[in-house]
């Protein structure tokens, strides 16, 4: 067959992005050449360029990866299907008893197997068709802006976990590059100060909590309870653990964001800011907080 002479649809993908990241990196090693090492301000906009050119190809080929997986679960769906169609019109022909003698009986054990098989058939295509609207919606807009925003400041994303801490383990990330004595907490150790504060100035933090369904003020106890769940689970933060969590560090926050202003919480603060990055569709999962790290020029063949 063509397909075992060629090779599969995934290996001719990941041969065709070997081959694109192999031209990308002599296309930089080409631009590097021609910008002298001790000219600062052309090297800084190479190296915007760099990042830029680097994340579009990133997105471009996790694109075509979705789309490969997409097409393969629509196949494999289109031949379920076929087969169904050929067992029913062997049915719908009057003989009925010479299709069953063809075709075993399913057991029991068969059928869930079967049920559960089509089930995660039925799964797969919806990711594959929800990250494909993703990475061509926006999502995909919202990285590309990112990039170009933090790319200007020299910093690039450190992904942090999406599992409800992401807000504490951005700063926890933070803290801990600053290397700073005493300033350095764990998740649970800013979970903890966050909700004590909280507690402690309960009057500039409880009128701007509200019930989502009635629009009703939070009560004391509800108040409590809010507090309780900072402290003890996974609940993720906001804007007011943000400013709990300025007034607790004495440090200022910013927020960098897509399509709207930085955000900056604590500029009483005289010192410099610790930065997160907030996305509003990360992972199809809605809101999140990253935090960042220093650009990092990418390595070349020469470099290595």
């Amino acid at each position: 067959m063509e397909e075992d002479i060629l090779g599969s649809p995934e290996e001719l993908l990941a041969k065709q992005h070997r081959r694109e990241k192999k031209d990308l990196q002599a296309t930089i090693q080409s631009m590097k050449n021609t910008v002298p090492k001790n000219d600062k301000k052309r090297r800084k906009h190479l190296t915007e360029d760099i990042c830029r050119l680097e994340a579009e190809l990133n997105l471009k080929q996790e694109e075509e990866i979705s789309q490969l997986k997409a097409t393969q679960v629509v196949e494999e769906a289109v031949k379920v299907e076929e087969v169904v169609n050929g067992v029913e019109s062997l049915g719908l022909d009057g003989d009925q008893e010479k299709a069953d003698e063809k075709l075993p009986r399913p057991t029991k054990a068969q059928k869930r197997r079967d049920k559960k098989a089509a089930q995660e058939k039925e799964r797969e295509s919806r990711i594959a068709e929800a990250e494909v609207d993703n990475l061509l919606g926006a999502r995909h807009q919202e990285g590309l802006k990112l990039a170009q925003k933090l790319s200007e400041r020299q910093l690039q994303i450190k992904e942090i976990a999406s599992d409800g801490h992401c807000l504490y383990r951005a700063i926890e990330d933070q803290l801990a590059r600053r290397a700073l004595p005493g300033l350095t907490m764990s998740l649970k150790g800013l979970r903890s100060c966050t909700a004590e504060h909280m507690r402690g100035h309960t009057d500039d933090f409880i009128p701007f909590l509200t019930h989502p369904n009635t629009g009703d003020m939070y009560s004391a106890e509800d108040f409590e309870k809010y507090c309780n769940e900072v402290d003890h689970t996974a609940a993720w933060g906001g804007q007011l653990e943000l400013r709990a969590l300025t007034e607790v560090l004495k440090l200022p926050i910013e927020v960098i964001q897509a399509d709207a202003l930085d955000i900056k919480i604590g500029e009483e603060y005289d010192s410099p800011p610790i930065t997160l990055v907030y996305m509003r569709h990360a992972y199809g999962l809605g809101e999140h907080y990253n935090s960042v790290e220093r650009l990092k020029e990418p390595a070349t063949e020469e470099d290595s």
